[in-house]
């Protein structure tokens, strides 16, 4: 887009603005009904306006929309900026969104008042991050996003959150401050914050300044690629999100991909081959690095044996995956990486809706139960107590009994099964497979390297995930079987039903992966169309 905005152009803010005004609404709303209405309302209102902008973002020149919402000049002005893998990653995050909410409306959203807004100031950070175009917004939607998933870790006490919370809280909030040290000598050395006019400055910079500036593209990398649970810098994960509730866990899966997204927008964009004495660095760190997150992630599901750990390693190993892929600036491989991404975060957070459903039989309550909570959550409107922690047993749940709780749940965790490990005939086997094809014809130790490692991840998840299996349904025999909820079995039916139509709409969905990877590689695209964008002429009313 070049000058006047073309119609609908408005819609790129609309993921930002959406869940913001919805999370301002629910704070005045005290009804815990209406609260889960508007709730509902918004996140589905939000899922199809991402599905609206993923469906018309090919229909802009060069596949991008660039939006500027206070009408100032770039590199000045705030921009955003709609391409193909930002509306992906906008459609992932809406997904998990409505999975996490429906799931939540069985119990969880009832254990906090403020459940409902976090969501949406989740979700709105997400959205804010994909879009944005400039390196200062993208620190404020990272600590929005942040502040929220604080609260959505703690969401249900219990002192099994306190320990893990607080590691997740103090790990995030030194790399905030790293980042915020990082975007501060970025414009110290280029003079601007704008992603696009960093590009297009960076290989003008002169060379006694180009320590200075690898300096602050190594503190940028280290804060996001701790978000992005890169080795040694993921510790803190697994026992994190295994923590959470189960609807917080879900929300979480898309919220690692940030940290790819971030790290992945800036180093293609930035330090492309056009970036002088710069280009592709940090190039050998990431694609290594990404080799041994992948490994780790591997070795980590193989050695778990608590549900919500194996999904808080499959994201790892998900993210080590596609950082190592991106890393070999290979377009067909990175199409493939994206691919997988999105199928993986799926799986994950179906897998984090499924653990506490299958583990439901088997937990045992930290925390010593509240007298008489039954008589205190009778009424579905009634706000839960400070004190309540829902990972109790008596604690009534909304919704009809299901039959065939056990097959459901088997069925549901084959399926996870198959995607994880990418096996055939589900959406991981077409993502790898993808992959795999792409490295046959990239030389170079590393490539060798990955494709072994993406085979022998499938054994290790296939291998892990089966034990656990046959530890919860093959085995578990004489154990009462737990009552299901639809308002449960909905969230999980839904994300796997969207890896099966990955799967069977493979052949366009790698197009549009090949696409989101192109954009990338060749980022020139994007550098032209931000920069070519110009403020829209306000009309003057005569005799001022």
């Amino acid at each position: 887009m070049n000058g006047a905005l073309a119609a609908g152009a408005h819609l790129v803010v609309a993921p930002v603005l959406l869940p913001l005004a919805t999370a301002a609404l629910l704070l005045v709303v005290a009804n815990r009904r209406a609260q889960a209405a508007v709730n509902l309302v918004s996140t589905l209102a939000s899922l199809l306006l991402a599905a609206s902008l993923l469906a018309t973002s090919g229909s802009h020149p060069a596949g991008l929309a660039v939006y500027l919402p206070g009408n100032w000049p770039v590199p000045f002005g705030i921009v955003l900026v709609l391409d193909p893998l930002a509306a992906g990653l906008l459609l992932l995050a809406a997904c998990a969104g409505l999975a996490a909410l429906l799931f939540s409306l069985a119990r969880w959203h009832r254990a906090s008042v403020h459940f409902h807004p976090l969501l949406q100031l989740q979700l709105m950070g997400l959205n804010g991050a994909f879009l944005t175009g400039d390196l200062f917004n993208l620190f404020v939607f990272f600590e929005v996003l942040l502040a929220a998933s604080y609260g959505l870790l703690l969401h249900g006490g219990g002192a099994s959150r306190v320990r893990p919370g607080l590691h997740y809280i103090a790990v995030n909030l030194l790399a905030s401050f790293l980042l915020l040290i990082g975007v501060a000598l970025l414009y110290g050395v280029t003079g601007t914050l704008n992603m696009a006019d960093i590009a297009l400055k960076l290989p003008l910079v002169p060379k006694q300044d180009r320590g200075l500036l690898h300096a602050a593209a190594a503190l940028l990398a280290v804060a996001f690629l701790a978000k992005a649970a890169f080795w040694p810098l993921n510790f803190w994960l697994p026992s994190a999100y295994a923590a959470a509730s189960a609807p917080s866990a879900a929300m979480f899966a898309p919220l690692t991909k940030v940290g790819v997204y971030a790290v992945l927008r800036l180093w293609t964009l930035c330090f492309h081959e056009s970036a002088g004495a710069s280009a592709h660095f940090g190039g050998t760190l990431l694609v290594w690095g990404g080799l041994a997150t992948l490994a780790f992630g591997s070795a980590g599901m193989l050695r778990s044996q608590q549900l919500g750990r194996l999904a808080g390693y499959s994201i790892i190993a998900s993210s080590g995956t596609v950082l190592a892929a991106a890393g070999l600036d290979v377009p067909a491989l990175t199409a493939g990486a994206l691919f997988y991404l999105g199928s993986s975060t799926l799986a994950a957070a179906a897998l984090f809706l499924l653990a506490e459903l299958v583990e439901r039989g088997r937990q045992v309550e930290v925390d010593p139960p509240v007298p008489d909570l039954g008589e205190r959550l009778r009424a579905f409107g009634e706000p839960a107590p400070a004190d309540v922690n829902l990972d109790d047993r008596q604690v009534p749940m909304v919704g009809r009994v299901i039959p065939g709780a056990v097959a459901f749940l088997g069925a549901s965790f084959l399926l996870c099964t198959l995607v994880v490990a990418g096996l055939p005939p589900l959406s991981g086997f077409v993502g790898k497979l993808a992959m795999l094809r792409a490295l046959v014809d990239t030389r170079g130790l590393p490539a060798g390297v990955l494709f072994v490692l993406l085979i022998v991840s499938s054994l290790t998840a296939s291998i892990a995930l089966l034990r656990a299996f046959v530890a919860h349904f093959w085995a578990a025999h004489g154990r009462p079987a737990q009552p299901l909820r639809t308002v449960e079995v909905l969230p999980v039916t839904l994300l796997l039903a969207g890896c099966v139509l990955l799967a069977a709409g493979g052949e366009p969905a790698l197009r549009f992966a090949g696409d989101a990877a192109a954009g990338l590689h060749t980022p020139q695209a994007y550098i032209d169309a931000v920069l070519g964008m110009r403020p829209v002429p306000v009309p003057v009313e005569a005799g001022r």
